[in-house]
């Protein structure tokens, strides 16, 4: 079964939400409106048109400039072990290729470093396209090469059930990596895509990072030693990411909390924690949600938890996943969500030099050195 939480994040999305942070008059030369912005893992969607529009609203457009953001990390499906899964992917690496095509003036699709640059430069919003499985690929590591040409830039090894890559992080046994993801790992530095390690099981991540030659990403986590939840990264791992010139992203997911209700201060605390481990050159933002923010209404509910259901029944909810439970932060839940957590990551006595690496330099600097440009 295919489930895609970034359609449920764009159909529930609805009104512009400004946070405190918005309602301030903003000098256009600060540090935020130059740096690029960058979200390792998030969705581009338009809550405002029918699902079938390719096009953009003006509205949605708005809004997602309203942001600040530069670049967002959007996810070709299928995730799971779903029938077949290579034309589940055909069919949605098409759409996406179609949404950049009817957006030519909104929407660049990222496929170098360069593309990031351009996309600040002309006002535009980045596309940059990945994978958050490898069951589409199987044995036939030839179409990781087929998959580059479509414009897939970024390849996540496992989900959270095991594939024949190895153990992903819901898996008990946690055997880790297999030959076969042995050899993708291999195939995809090869191809010069890059690598990510999130929703791996625990032996998973830290084989795969061992073996790694080149920099690598786990898009979107948090720290295990500040709760210990199998979706969330042990300060090992994270140091042999960050040993490798690797980014590791820090989401805005219920996970961040054993209770499913993380505050805007749990946030804040994992994303200094991974500083700490990781260094300043390696910890960036995977919101795991997106640009836009959620609107909590009767009928947004209601596709929140149709969409919990369908994980759960499909067997890839994670802990803590449940009717009800929102994938966000609510105390960041505003258009300006990017921006308020960097103002308040300044209080904390962050500085621009280290603020403008975490919201996205350092995720262009390991792009940069996968692609080139």
């Amino acid at each position: 079964m295919q489930v895609d939480r970034r359609t449920l994040l764009a159909t529930g999305a609805a009104a512009l939400v400004a946070g405190p942070a918005l309602a301030q008059k903003r000098s256009a030369s600060s540090w935020y409106d130059r740096a690029i912005i960058i979200d390792g893992l998030g969705g581009i969607g338009d809550p405002y048109g029918p699902e079938e529009q390719l096009r953009l609203t003006d509205r949605a457009w708005k809004e997602m400039l309203a942001t600040g953001v530069t670049v967002v990390r959007d996810t070709v499906m299928p995730v799971g072990n779903v029938a077949d899964p290579w034309s589940d992917y055909q069919k949605d690496i098409s759409t996406k290729q179609d949404i950049v095509n009817a957006n030519p003036d909104r929407l660049i699709l990222i496929r170098s470093a360069a593309d990031i640059l351009k996309a600040k430069r002309e006002g535009k919003f980045g596309m940059l396209i990945g994978t958050q499985d490898t069951s589409m690929v199987g044995p036939e590591l030839d179409r990781l090469a087929q998959m580059k040409k479509d414009g897939v830039m970024t390849v996540q090894l496992t989900y959270n059930n095991r594939n024949l890559s190895g153990d992903g992080s819901l898996e008990p046994a946690n055997a880790g990596l297999s030959k076969l993801g042995k050899a993708t790992i291999e195939r995809i530095e090869a191809e010069k895509l890059l690598l990510d390690l999130s929703h791996g099981g625990a032996r998973t991540m830290a084989e795969a990072a061992a073996l790694a030659k080149r920099p690598l990403v786990i898009s979107h986590t948090a720290s295990r030693a500040l709760t210990d939840h199998p979706r969330n990264t042990a300060d090992e791992t994270i140091k042999a990411v960050a040993d490798k010139g690797g980014v590791v992203g820090v989401y805005f997911m219920p996970f961040l909390t054993l209770d499913s209700h993380p505050k805007g201060d749990d946030l804040l605390r994992h994303i200094e924690h991974v500083a700490n481990v990781a260094g300043e050159d390696h910890v960036g933002i995977g919101t795991d949600n997106g640009p836009l923010p959620q609107v909590i209404d009767a009928e947004s509910t209601k596709k929140l938890n149709e969409w919990a259901a369908a994980r759960i029944k499909a067997g890839i909810a994670a802990p803590g996943e449940g009717l009800n439970v929102w994938p966000m932060v609510a105390d960041y839940n505003s258009i300006d969500r990017y921006r308020r957590v960097a103002m308040d990551l300044q209080k904390r006595g962050w500085s621009e030099t280290r603020l403008e690496k975490l919201m996205g330099g350092n995720f262009l600097r390991v792009y940069r050195e996968a692609w080139g440009g």
